[in-house]
């Protein structure tokens, strides 16, 4: 009865299904097995026969791909284009070409907002989380060229250091050749930029000078700097009497006076404070431009207040005076008012400073001036201390009396005029210069003039309007408006499928937490970081998050001619910028910057330019010592690394905060005091 029991369980149908599942399934593994050693390419592979190993094989192994062409930065919907196997025969190439082409890329009308409750757009919101994608790429107007052929690899000679006659070399200002040729220079033309031709650019490595050593670190280079980074001891020769500088063993040091502040710089700035107390250096002030600034203690002390300098000057007589101002980590750049619009937007400074910066405002109907307004911000003051303000030659007066008639026909206000310095203030609307009488000159620009285009554009012997909506002078008083969207953010011309605030704020918070990220796994905050070059810099995130973070730095936000001009935002920011074009050398000495930083610069600039020509110029513009931190696609980052170590930079490739999967990584640069 048991015997018969157990045989009719045998015979039931779960049973016979088990021992059916069993049988299935080692036949596959016979057949599996049996198929992969008897293919030769080995394409899946269940099992070892070597002891305690296991392998999985993908069924595209030992196909090549070409990795570069999958990669993309554009906002359209990828194709999905699938690579072919390599062909083992004539007949599977004729098949591969008788193949039908990829649909096109169908573009999207995407429209991205935020509704309110009464169904109205609206860019009132709180960012919520970021999506890194979007802020990457929010300004490349570019496509990122992604072919390549497989497996290729880039090898670039190794550069050789220049003669030590170029150690001091500017491109485009020390063009010598080109300014031979120019038809004159009585306006200044010797002072603007002449970039060297096609097939003439840099190309090898501008040394330091013998005895280079690290700079002495801020607040101390305020006041003293190594002779040996910049021996020239001609300023000490002409202006040491006025207590610009002074030379002492190794250093020189900076006894903080001016031609016309022989007395101090903070004696000084006291002055225009008691002056126009509405001035407020650090609240309503923020930003300032020193013009003709001589070694920049005028900026140097202005930083004490919480203000933003930027001082320039040409390369003239004098013509080291901004390499000390960059030694000593006072923001600056070489320019000259001559026959160009400076590099600066519109409404840019609260006040613009002019102590003896030998520029004669009146000349040619004024167009110097016209400049400064353009410039200064609505309701800006410009402020002069020179010889015609106090004395009372002749010919000193008659220029007083001069500059007099010109203010006046520019509607602006002399607010002051105390011992040898004179504020005036720029009106905050149109209605003074709409009120004049018929003929008064210089005219109003027209309508259509965009008073922010600034590459290569003259100067224009016209006023430049006050925007009617207030865009520009109604900025926040710092250091809030650091965080405070500005009004001009609106009138920025870039193909945005999201709401400008949204994406004003997304950037800040990005920046915030790389940088945040970079303290934590880099340790930033042990570098010795004071002059801070962002090459590529939107609305200025990175600079911002610099300081939130406490970074004891400034920041040259460079605006690219190739991507949406933001320079108006950066400035209602209360932060420093220019624009410039990178296929083009920038316009500072060699050994500027501590760090220099490029987010998403060189997937775009490749379109229009060698990668070594800008690479060479950001080893000319770096210091010995200094990095660079280069956060771009995983296509162009090998050429990077090749022309990197080429140059004797030390480099090494990491992958973002996203992960290995993702298509940005960030290239670490070291330049080394001696390139090994």
């Amino acid at each position: 009865m048991k015997a018969s029991a157990g045989l009719d369980l045998f015979k039931t149908p779960l049973v016979l299904k088990i021992a059916g599942f069993i049988l299935v399934t080692l036949t596959f593994f016979y057949l599996g097995k049996h198929w992969s050693s008897s293919n030769g390419d080995q394409q899946v592979v269940f099992f070892s026969s070597s002891p305690g190993t296991s392998v999985g094989v993908s069924p595209n192994y030992g196909k090549s791909f070409n990795v570069t062409a999958l990669i993309t930065q554009t906002d359209t919907v990828p194709e999905q284009v699938p690579v072919p196997p390599a062909s083992t025969s004539p007949a599977s190439d004729s098949a591969a070409a008788e193949q039908a082409p990829p649909p096109p890329v169908v573009e999207l009308d995407r429209t991205f907002g935020v509704i309110d409750g009464d169904g109205k757009m609206s860019d009132d919101f709180e960012v919520g989380q970021v999506d890194p994608e979007v802020v990457e790429n929010w300004g490349n107007e570019t496509e990122v060229d992604s072919e390549g052929g497989e497996g290729s690899s880039v090898k670039v000679k190794r550069f050789e250091l220049c003669s030590e006659s170029m150690r001091e070399y500017i491109p485009c200002l020390d063009n010598v050749e080109a300014i031979k040729k120019l038809k004159s220079t009585e306006k200044g033309e010797r002072f603007e930029r002449h970039c060297p031709e096609k097939g003439k650019e840099l190309n090898c490595l501008v040394p330091p000078p013998k005895g280079y050593r690290q700079p002495l670190p801020w607040p101390r280079s305020r006041d003293e700097v190594w002779f040996s980074n910049v021996p020239h001891t001609r300023l000490v020769d002409d202006k040491g009497g006025q207590n610009w500088i002074t030379k002492a063993k190794d250093k020189f040091r900076f006894p903080g006076g001016g031609t016309q502040f022989i007395h101090g710089a903070d004696q000084y700035l006291d002055q225009i404070s008691k002056m126009v107390p509405d001035i407020a250096f650090g609240n309503h002030t923020r930003v300032v431009l020193d013009v003709g600034c001589g070694v920049a203690s005028f900026g140097a002390y202005l930083m004490s207040r919480d203000v933003a300098p930027l001082s320039i000057a040409p390369k003239d007589v004098h013509e080291n005076q901004i390499q000390f101002a960059l030694e000593r980590g006072v923001p600056a750049m070489v320019a000259a008012f001559a026959t160009h619009r400076l590099l600066y937007p519109s409404q840019a400074f609260e006040i613009i400073h002019c102590s003896r910066c030998r520029i004669n405002w009146t000349r040619d109907d004024g167009i110097l001036l016209l400049e400064v307004n353009r410039m200064m911000r609505a309701g800006g003051y410009f402020a002069w201390a020179a010889q015609p303000v106090y004395k009372h030659e002749q010919v000193l007066e008659e220029q007083w009396e001069e500059m007099l008639n010109l203010t006046t026909r520019l509607c602006w206000e002399l607010v002051k005029k105390e011992g040898y310095i004179a504020i005036w203030q720029k009106p905050k609307n149109n209605s003074c210069y709409l009120s004049r009488d018929e003929g008064v000159s210089p005219p109003l620009c027209d309508q259509d003039d965009d008073p922010d285009k600034v590459w290569y554009v003259d100067l224009k012997p016209c006023i430049t309007r006050i925007p009617e909506n207030g865009y520009g002078g109604n900025v926040t008083a710092w250091p809030a408006r650091l965080h405070t969207p500005p009004d001009r953010l609106q009138s920025i011309q870039m193909d945005a499928y999201i709401s400008r605030k949204e994406l004003f704020k997304a950037e800040s918070k990005y920046w915030s937490e790389i940088i945040a990220g970079y303290v934590r796994a880099w340790h930033w905050k042990q570098l010795k970081l004071r002059n801070v070059l962002d090459m590529k810099s939107g609305f200025g995130g990175f600079a911002a998050a610099l300081i939130d973070h406490g970074f004891n730095s400034w920041v040259m936000n460079v605006v690219p001619v190739s991507g949406p001009n933001t320079l108006p935002v950066i400035y209602d920011r209360g932060l420093l910028g220019v624009m410039h074009d990178w296929c083009e050398p920038f316009d500072t000495y060699p050994r500027t910057y501590d760090l220099l930083h490029a987010s998403g610069l060189f997937s775009v600039e490749r379109k229009r330019c060698n990668l070594s020509t800008i690479m060479l110029e950001m080893d000319r513009i770096l210091r010995p010592g200094g990095r660079a931190y280069i956060r771009d696609t995983l296509d162009v980052m090998e050429e990077l690394q090749e022309i990197a170590n080429a140059m004797g930079w030390h480099s090494a490739l990491h992958d973002t905060s996203e992960g290995p999967h993702a298509s940005y990584r960030i290239l670490v640069c070291d330049k080394r005091l001696l390139r090994s």
